[in-house]
C-alpha cells in the first residue's frame, strides 16, 4: 500500500489555489479554536499547520483539509480544564499527551480496518451528538462574547453563572462580538468564494477595536496577545498515575470523535469530487498528524467540512492543496505572528459561536418528530446527555437504544417468516404435489418453515409458533431459505426439536447446508436426528412424513 496520499502535479494550479484559499479560511478559525480550547492562539495555529500537513501527506482522501474543528475543540477544552485544575504545572502537557494518545488510537482503528464501521452509526445518534457539540460550543463562548472569563465546569458552569455573566457584561466587547455575528450572518454568499467571511469579520472587528474604541476607559478590551514567532517547543509525553484512567478515556473519546468527524467529511468530499477515499488509510494519516501535533503543542484536529468544500470549489484535487495550505500558515506563524496580537477575544468568540450554530443539525431537528417519536427521542436524548453528562456516554446510550429499536423492528419483520402449518394454505408457497401430500397427512405432519436471517430477536417467534400446534406426529423443519442461523435462534430451534423427540415424534431437517448445517452440528443437533432424516428436498421430506404417519396408523389398526 502506498504510504503517502495522492500527490501529482497535473492539477498544480488548482491545488495551489485551493491551498491559498483554505489558508485564508484557516487563519481566523485556528486562532479562534486555540483560544477557545484554553491552550492559546499559538496552539490553534500549530494544530492547523501540523494536522493539515501530515494528514494531507499520509491520509487517504486527496481533497480533504484537516484542522482543529468544533467537536475536537470541545473535547480538548474539557481535557485541558480537567487536567490543569488538578495539575496546574503539568496539566497542559498532559492534555497534549492525550492528543498524542488519541492519535495512537486512530492509527489502531486504521490498522484494525475499522474505517467502514465508524461511519455506520445511526444518523439520529450522529445528529444528536453533533447538535450537542454545537450547543456546548455556544455556551462556552458566551462568557468571552460578553467580555467575561469562562466559568469552570464547561457548559453547565456557564448555565449556572449565566445571570452573573449577563449582569457584568462588558458592553464594548459584547458590541464587537455582535458586529462579528452580524457580518457572518449577513455576508453575501457570492463573496464567500472570493474572501471568507471569518477573515472579514476578524479584520473589521480588530480595526473597530483598535481605532474606534481606542479611547474607551471603562475597561480594556481583551486581545489574544503577542504570539512569539518561531518553531514550537516539544511537549514530551507526561503522565500522572491518578489521572491515567481519565487521560485514557478522553484519548479514546477524542480519537473516536475525530475519526467520525473526519470520515463523514470524507463522504462529503467523495460526493463533490467523485473520488473514493481510503478510510483506513485516512485514519492512520489522522493518527500520525495528531501524534505530531501533540508533540509540538498543537490542539487536535480532523477533517473539516467547510475548508474541504472551499478547497474543492477552488480547484484542489490532490494532497498538494492541503500541503500548500499548511506551508502558507507556517510562513504566517514564523514571520507575521506579531500582527495577530491585537485581535479581540470577543471577535474570536463570535466566530466560534457561529461555528456552534452551524454545527447544530437544524434541518433534521425540524423534521425528526415527523419521522417517529422514537427517532426524536433518541436525538434529543443524545443532545441532553452530550451537554449535561458525557460525550461518550451520549454516543453509547444513543447507539444502544437505536440498535435495540432496529433489532426489534427487524425481529418483527422476520417473525412473519416463521410459519408452523399442518395443512396447505396460503402462508407459504407450496407446489401442487407438496400441498397434496401435506393435506393427505390430515394435520399429523407439522411443516415448520423458516426463511431469511434468523437473528436472536426471532427466537421468541420460533418458540411461539412451534408450541401453538400440539397434535402432530412428524416435525419437518424447513431451513432451505435460511442463510444465517444466529446462536440464540439455533438454541431455540434445538429446544423445539428436543421437545418433539421427547414427545416421541419423528423429526426431519430439510435444506440445511453450509454454515447453517455446521451450526446445528456444532450444537449437537446432528446427534438427535437420524442420518436419513437430513434431506435436501421438501417434497421428499413431506412424503417421508406421510409414510411415517400412515405406517403408524396401520400399526394402530392391526393392534
Amino acid at each position: 500500500m502506498k504510504i503517502t496520499n495522492t500527490i501529482h502535479f497535473r492539477n498544480l494550479r488548482g491545488d495551489i489555489l485551493g491551498g491559498i484559499t483554505t489558508a485564508v479560511v484557516a487563519l481566523p478559525m485556528a486562532l479562534a479554536f486555540g483560544i477557545a480550547s484554553g491552550a492559546g492562539a499559538a496552539a490553534g495555529l500549530w494544530g492547523a499547520i501540523l494536522v493539515g500537513f501530515f494528514a494531507a501527506l499520509f491520509g487517504g482522501a486527496p481533497s480533504l483539509i484537516s484542522e482543529p474543528t468544533g467537536p475536537m475543540t470541545v473535547i480538548v477544552t474539557a481535557v485541558i480544564a480537567e487536567l490543569t485544575a488538578s495539575h496546574p504545572e503539568t496539566g497542559l502537557a498532559m492534555a497534549f499527551t492525550v492528543v498524542m494518545m488519541a492519535g495512537g488510537f486512530q492509527i489502531l482503528f486504521g490498522v484494525l480496518r475499522l474505517g467502514r464501521y465508524i461511519t455506520m452509526l445511526p444518523y439520529n445518534v450522529i445528529s444528536g451528538f453533533m447538535t450537542g457539540i454545537g450547543v456546548i460550543l455556544i455556551f462556552v463562548q458566551l462568557a468571552p462574547f460578553l467580555g467575561q472569563e469562562t466559568p469552570k465546569g464547561g457548559a453547565i458552569g456557564v448555565i449556572k453563572n449565566l445571570p452573573m455573566l449577563i449582569a457584568n457584561l462588558n458592553p464594548w466587547e459584547t458590541l464587537l462580538g455582535i458586529i462579528t455575528l452580524v457580518i457572518l450572518f449577513l455576508y453575501p454568499s457570492r463573496w464567500k468564494n472570493i474572501v471568507p467571511p471569518q477573515l472579514i469579520a476578524l479584520i473589521i472587528g480588530t480595526l473597530v477595536s483598535m481605532f474606534l474604541l481606542n479611547g474607551v476607559e471603562i475597561r480594556t478590551i481583551g486581545t489574544i496577545g503577542e504570539i512569539t514567532p518561531g518553531l514550537p517547543q516539544l511537549q514530551m509525553p507526561t503522565f500522572s498515575g491518578e489521572n491515567l484512567r481519565l487521560m485514557f478515556v478522553n484519548a479514546i473519546i477524542l480519537g473516536t470523535v475525530g475519526s467520525i468527524d473526519c470520515l463523514l467529511t470524507c463522504v462529503v468530499s467523495d460526493g463533490l469530487t467523485r473520488q473514493e477515499h481510503k478510510s483506513n488509510k485516512e485514519l492512520v494519516g489522522q493518527g500520525i498528524a495528531n501524534i505530531i501535533t501533540g508533540l509540538c503543542g498543537g490542539i487536535a484536529g480532523s477533517g473539516a467540512t467547510t475548508p474541504t468544500v472551499v478547497n474543492i470549489q477552488a480547484g484542489g484535487r490532490t494532497a498538494l492543496s492541503g500541503i500548500t495550505r499548511a506551508l502558507i500558515l507556517l510562513i504566517i506563524v514564523l514571520w507575521a505572528a506579531p500582527l495577530t496580537s491585537g485581535i479581540p477575544l470577543s471577535v474570536l468568540a463570535g466566530i466560534v459561536l457561529k461555528v456552534g450554530i452551524n454545527i447544530i443539525d437544524w434541518g433534521f431537528l425540524k423534521r425528526v418528530h415527523k419521522i417517529s417519536w422514537k427517532a426524536a427521542g433518541i436525538v434529543y436524548g443524545v443532545v441532553l446527555l452530550t451537554v449535561f453528562v458525557d460525550l461518550m456516554i451520549a454516543v453509547a446510550v444513543g447507539l444502544f437504544i437505536a440498535n435495540i429499536l432496529t433489532i426489534d423492528r427487524l425481529s418483527q419483520l422476520q417473525s412473519n417468516s416463521v410459519k408452523a402449518i399442518t395443512d396447505a394454505d396460503d402462508q407459504i408457497v407450496l407446489s401442487p404435489e407438496e400441498s397434496k401430500v401435506l393435506d393427505a397427512a390430515n394435520g399429523r405432519v407439522l411443516l415448520f418453515h423458516l426463511s431469511g436471517p434468523m437473528i436472536f430477536g426471532v427466537a421468541k417467534a420460533i418458540s411461539r409458533e412451534h408450541r401453538a400446534i400440539e397434535n402432530y406426529d412428524v416435525l419437518i423443519v424447513d431451513l432451505g431459505e435460511v442463510p444465517v442461523l444466529g446462536v440464540t435462534s439455533s438454541l431455540t430451534l434445538e429446544n423445539a426439536i428436543q421437545e418433539a423427540i421427547d414427545a416421541g415424534r419423528e423429526v426431519i431437517i430439510v435444506g440445511a447446508t453450509g454454515k447453517v448445517k455446521s451450526r446445528l452440528e456444532t450444537l449437537g443437533v446432528a446427534g438427535l436426528i437420524a442420518d436419513q432424516n437430513w434431506m435436501d428436498s421438501r417434497l421428499n421430506a413431506l412424503k417421508e412424513g406421510l409414510r411415517i404417519v400412515q405406517s403408524g396408523e396401520t400399526m394402530v389398526s392391526h393392534s
